[in-house]
This record gives C-alpha cells, structure tokens and sequence, in this order.
C-alpha cells in the first residue's frame, strides 16, 4: 500500500492526546480517546492488505502474522524487558511481583483480559500499573489474529463485493453492540475486543468504499473529521461511558480524515506531525512507564513536563534503532516460525514475567524484619485481607463468614433475594450497615464491639451507601434497588434498629446523593449513623516500608487524597443532628493532621486505607468507648 502522510500525521494527532491525557488530563481531558483514531487506521491499514492479497490471489496468513510480530514485538519487547530489570531493583515485591504477571500478559497479548479481570475492590490504582497501556495493542492483535481468518474463510464462499457489504454490516451492528454493552457491562465494554472492533472495521469500510471528493470539498471533509475529534479531546472527559455511543466522534471523525486522503495536508502533512507520527508507536509504548513512575515516586510538577521530553525522546531512539532492525519475513514450518526473533523474543519476556510473577517479586531482594518482614510478604491482597480478619476475630471467638455480607456485586440483583440475605442476618431484629469494603471494615468492629448485637450488610464496591449513577467506575449503577428497598423493606421494618452507613466516599456525586438522603429523612425515624472517612495514604505501607527501610509512625494530611478526606468529613459533620456521625478520622489521627500508621509494633492499615487485624480492633474498641450503639448490652 502507497505510503499516505495523512495518516502518518493521523498517528501524531492520536499520540499527542493520549500523552496529554496521561500526563496531565486536564490538557486533554478526552484525550483518551486518541486510542480510538489508532484503532480505525489499524483497521485501514489491515483490511488493505488483506483484501489486496485475497483480490491477487497470494495473501498468506502466514506471513501477514509475521509481518504483525515485526512491527509490534520487538519494540513492545524491549519495553517489557527493560521495565523487569528496573523493577529488581527500585520495586518492592508486591509490585514487581504483579509487573511480572503484566509482562508476561503484554507480550502474550491478553493485557486487556488481564486488566478486565483485576478490576474490585484491591485493584492498584491505574497509575501503579506500569503496562495498563498494552490493553490497546492486545486488543488490536487479537484482531489481527481472528480478522484475517474470518475474511480467508469467507472468501472461499462468497465474493470479494459481498465480503465488503458484511464488514460494513458487521461494523454497524459492533456498534450497536458496543453501546449497548457499555451501559449494561461498562468495564468488559472498555477492555475487550467485541466492543472494539467495530472501530477497526469501519477502517476497512473507509478502504472498501472510498470516497471521491473534488479538491475543495477534501478540505471540508479534512476539517469536519478533524473537527470531531478534537471535539472529543477537549469535551468527552473519563466521567462519560466509554466507548458508547460517544465513540463515533473520533472514530467518524477519523474515517473522515481517511476518506479526505489530503497528502499534502499542512495540517497532517507537517513535519512535525510526520516526525512524531513515525515515532508515535514507541512515544506511545515508553510514555506510560513515565507516567507511572512520576506518580509512584511522587515526584515534583517540573517532571511533568521534563517526562513529554523524555517520551518524545525515548520513542524516537526506540523507533531509530528497535523499529526499524530488519527481520525475517518468512519461515518454513513450525520450527522456523519458532525461530524467529520475536517469537523468541515473546518466549523469552513471557518466561521471565512468570518468573517473577511465581517468586513473588523475588522477596530474597528485600532484607526487611519483625513488622516489615510480616507485611512485605503480602502479596494476594484479598487472601491477606481475609487472614487479617481471620485473626481479628479468633481474639474474641468469633468467625469470619463472608456470609455476613449481601453484596451487590454479583447476581443479587432483585429485591427479593436482597431482602432475604439482610433479613436472614438481622435475625430477631439489628442494625443494617450500608456500604463498601471500608464499611466492611466497620462491620468487623461492630462484630467484635457488641457480639451479643445483630448485624446486616448492604455492600457494593467502591460505591458511597446511596442510589445513584457513579461518574466513575465506568458509570456503575451503585446500590441499584436501594429506593425501593427502603419502600418495601427497610421503611416500617421493627427488625431494623438502625441504619449505619460507612464508606470511603471516593465518588463526589454519591456523597452529594447520601447527604441529600440524610436531609430529606429517606430513613424515616430510624435512628441514622453516618461514618466519616478515615485516613489514606498514597502509598501502600508495604512499599513505606520498603522504600524508608521503616513504617513510619505518622503520615501527613495536608497532601494529595488527604486533603479530600478533610473536605469530605466537614461535610458528613454538618449532618448533625438529623444523623449520628461516628468520626473514625480521629481514632487515627490526631489535630494536627498526623495519622498515627502503628502502634508500634503493628501497622493499623495494611494498604492505602483498609485497616488490619489490629486496625479493627483499634476501631471496636472506639466504638465501644464512644457509645456508638448507647442501648447496647
């Protein structure tokens, strides 16, 4: 295919926004969707070479697999394997541990089942994921690898012309399907290929059916495509469902341009749109990690934007001298296709990330003791999570039953099998807990400060205890039912002795929606108690501990997510008096904004916010103290 600037230059104007986006997202708060133009030239460039060779009568799958391996893994490769021998030395084992496991997914080109998969409650923040970008290039070799299987078979029943007029069907229904899916599953929808590829096969459908357009109306079509995707950039935001409906902003907007075909755009065809467009594979490959690292290392704004020099930089030394080695373009058999460099290659980065992964991040590496011994070796945060309670309860003979929860989170999705699950927990009557893991936290306190009490929970992941339409977490749904709940079964309910609600409050609008609930009396004359947030740190105290050689004794407030638990506590404190507000804040943390991390021996919190075993108990004995549930025995 006859090399097009505009779309070289294309690449570029993809590039730029989702670097943006990355580095700071207010310089492109859309910028993400930058992905998505990559996705439809993907899709143009693919079903050219394809149907080019099907229309010929030489297309090999064969080598059409090999050309795909030559372009993408030696750079991806070469990425992966200098991020292991980085991570030996400044990572900390649970982080190196799961870098290796993302390696490894990345160079075998399942990232974005991986990242699908991780999602919940112990998920690392996106910002500690050193390969999350990867998910677009699984995304885009899954469709490399199924697309050309499916045109080769179809070719051997119906002609080229009908060929065409499927992928166009196929394309149009994909889209449906994909707006359809982010509403209903929004974190598959973002993540796998069936929601995806209908934007690489309206690429081949700007191929199939190219448009003829006198020179001036090229320019209105340059412009208008142009437009729409910049209107995405700077309008469409991470608050929205993505991809959705939304999606066709760039995506259309990106067939346009295709369709223009202006090689001598000023526009596209620019020099340093064509420099950063042949460098943009590997600037997009190497800007994430730096991403990343300035956020894991908190280190200062300046780096910012000495990272979009180092980006460009580094994607231009790895398309110089990794992109552009030559490479064997064909292979005799199995064995010769196991010969090639970056099946090789592949083999090699998929060992060593599984490597890591089963060593645990090579704990060997770490000469840490007492307290931090214990806790560097967590490496399953849920596993952990549940051993913690384990101990926290065997202190007072009780038993840790994930029965006490009714969580939202899986098939309990109607009123009857919710009102059943609470109902069958309260027993002869208790008080209802509504909220996430951190209320969890709180329920566990509960258990052990008032054993002779009943208590019920209502839980949904990172969802404030309220009804309502999260702007994050792909727009979930959180405590979907809870209005009618409160109707049919909680209203009027003499079991019900009180409703205490607990949470980390992370979404604005559902701590908005919970204050609101409060101050109408949704809760009728139930007695209300409201949990204010707790401490977090930014870091796990894991890799406090490793990277200070100590647990410190107290952490900072006036920094970062601190100073929104703050703001979020002084609005839970003026809920007083229609609610009863328990301040878990103080419990850790004294008036000058220091949290206090241990008592000495242990820490009170075993990730950025969730307590430990003695954290819970720390917290039961406050509640105790403070009379939190006055009639209770």
């Amino acid at each position: 295919m006859q090399f097009r600037k505009d779309i070289n230059g294309l690449r570029a104007i993809a590039v730029i926004a989702v670097v943006l986006f990355h580095f700071n997202s207010n310089w492109a708060p859309g910028g993400f969707a930058g992905v998505d133009v990559f996705f439809v030239i993907s899709g143009f460039l693919m079903t050219g070479i394809i149907f080019k060779g099907l229309d010929q009568g030489n297309f090999s799958i064969t080598q059409f697999y090999i050309a795909r391996a030559n372009r993408i893994i030696p750079a991806l490769g070469a990425l992966c394997f200098a991020l292991l021998v980085f991570g030996w030395f400044f990572l900390p084992p649970i982080d190196y541990a799961a870098l290796g496991k993302h390696a490894a997914s990345s160079i075998g080109f399942v990232s974005n089942i991986t990242y699908w998969r991780e999602s919940g409650y112990f998920d690392a923040a996106s910002h500690e994921k050193w390969l999350l970008h990867t998910w677009s290039l699984s995304v885009e070799w899954q469709f490399y690898i199924i697309y050309p299987l499916v045109l080769v078979a179809m070719r051997k029943f119906i002609s080229l012309k009908t060929m065409k007029m499927v992928i166009l069907i196929g394309a149009t229904l994909g889209f449906i399907l994909c707006v359809l899916a982010t509403y209903k599953f929004p974190n598959p929808a973002y993540y796998l290929l069936p929601t995806r590829a209908w934007e690489m096969m309206l690429g081949g459908v700007a191929y199939l059916y190219p448009l003829n357009f006198s020179e001036s109306r090229k320019k209105v079509v340059e412009w208008t495509g142009l437009i729409l995707i910049v209107l995405s950039y700077i309008f469409i935001s991470q608050d929205n469902l993505w991809p959705g409906y939304l999606a066709i902003l760039p995506v259309f907007g990106t067939f346009l341009l295709i369709q223009a075909n202006r090689n001598d755009s000023i526009i596209t065809g620019n020099a340093v749109f064509q420099s950063i467009g042949k460098w943009s594979y590997s600037i997009y490959l190497w800007h994430w990690p730096i991403v990343v690292a300035i956020y894991y290392f908190s280190l200062s704004a300046y780096f910012t934007y000495l990272g979009l020099l180092i980006s460009i930089l580094l994607g231009f030394l790895s398309s110089r001298y990794i992109e552009s080695l030559r490479l064997v373009r064909n292979a005799k058999g199995f064995f010769g296709f196991l010969k090639l460099k970056p099946v090789l290659l592949t083999i090699f980065i998929g060992i060593l990330g599984v490597g890591v992964f089963n060593e645990n991040g090579f704990l060997s590496r770490f000469d840490i003791k007492d307290l931090k011994s214990l806790y560097v070796n967590r490496v399953d945060a849920e596993s952990y999570y549940r051993n913690n309670l384990m101990r926290a309860f065997s202190n007072n003979n009780e038993v840790y039953n994930e029965v006490d929860l009714c969580t939202l989170d899986g098939d309990m999705q109607n009123i009857k099998s919710i009102s059943d699950c609470l109902n069958y927990k309260l027993g002869d009557g208790g008080y209802l807990v509504i909220g996430d893991s951190h209320g969890r936290d709180f329920l566990h306190s509960l258990f052990i400060a008032y054993p002779n009490l009943n208590f019920s929970m209502l839980h949904q992941s990172s969802c404030v205890p309220t009804e309502y339409k999260a702007k994050k977490q792909g727009g979930v749904h959180c405590f979907k039912l809870l209005n009618e709940l409160r109707d049919t079964f909680i209203l009027g309910n003499e079991k019900i002795k009180g409703i205490i609600l607990a949470s980390l409050y992370g979404d604005g609008k559902g701590l908005s929606s919970m204050i609101e609930d409060i101050n109408k009396n949704v809760y009728g004359d139930i007695p209300v108690y409201v949990v204010n947030a707790g401490p977090r740190i930014d870091k796990d105290i894991v890799d406090l501990a490793i990277k200070s050689g100590e647990v410190r004794d107290s952490y900072s407030l006036l920094s970062g997510r601190n100073v929104e638990v703050l703001g979020i506590n002084n609005k839970i404190a003026k809920l007083r008096p229609k609610a009863e507000v328990f301040d878990k804040y103080s419990i850790f943390c004294s008036d000058e904004n220091k949290c206090r991390l241990n008592d000495g021996v242990e820490p009170y919190i075993w990730d950025g916010g969730h307590l430990s075993a003695l954290g819970i108990h720390v917290m039961s004995k406050a509640i105790i103290e403070n009379e939190l549930i006055k009639t209770a025995p």
